[in-house]
């Protein structure tokens, strides 16, 4: 079975005005799409092939030979986890089991808050900025390029991707504002919930 593009969770305009319909079609449907179609040439007629996106990036983690295939099966899987870490509406400080969870973990949310945007600002290049959970802890984290939580035995619980295409048409190069728009605007704490284990 082939991997497909999932449909984004909301429409693409949903965003506005913090992320544009333009960004979503260009990260959704241009760069989110060439993962998939170049993650599907890589593995057919392969061992991976029909294999589900998490086996594939399991496999592929420490193999150097298949480099490609981990850098594309993981950006398939990081950008899919991404759209459904925003909501119309979201935002702002978290409710149900993660907000006592980000207490104990961080002192506060604004703490928290403080920590996951140095995370997305200080990530050099491409990559990603992760809230996780790590065993019974929760902690923040950040990955180069491709690389994702699930390939370091973690749990991803919520991503910001700070790859310059997620966010360049609407705030040029002020990644800054862009986490910050992000966290206080649109991120989906239903679904970090939802990922708690």
């Amino acid at each position: 079975m082939a991997i497909t593009l999932p449909d984004l969770p909301y429409a693409k305009d949903a965003l506005e005005p913090h992320i544009s319909s333009k960004t979503l079609e260009f990260h959704h449907g241009k760069h989110h799409k060439t993962y998939v179609d170049n993650l599907n040439k890589l593995i057919g007629g392969t061992e991976l092939e029909g294999k589900s996106l998490e086996e594939i990036i399991k496999a592929a983690a420490n193999d150097p030979a298949k480099a490609a295939i981990f850098n594309n099966a993981a950006q398939v899987w990081n950008h899919t986890f991404y759209w459904n870490c925003l909501k119309k509406q979201g935002g702002g400080p978290p409710t149900g089991a993660i907000a006592a969870k980000i207490n104990a973990a961080f002192g506060s949310y604004d703490k928290f808050v403080e920590e996951i945007k140095n995370a997305g600002v200080t990530q050099f290049g491409s990559g990603w900025a992760w809230l996780v959970q790590d065993g019974k802890d929760i902690k923040i984290t950040k990955t180069p390029n491709a690389d994702t939580p699930l390939a370091h035995g973690q749990k991803a619980l919520l991503t910001i991707d700070v790859w310059e295409h997620a966010y360049y048409l609407d705030y040029q190069n002020r990644r800054p504002d862009y986490l910050a728009t992000v966290i206080a605007s649109l991120i989906n704490w239903d679904f970090v919930n939802a990922n708690l284990g």
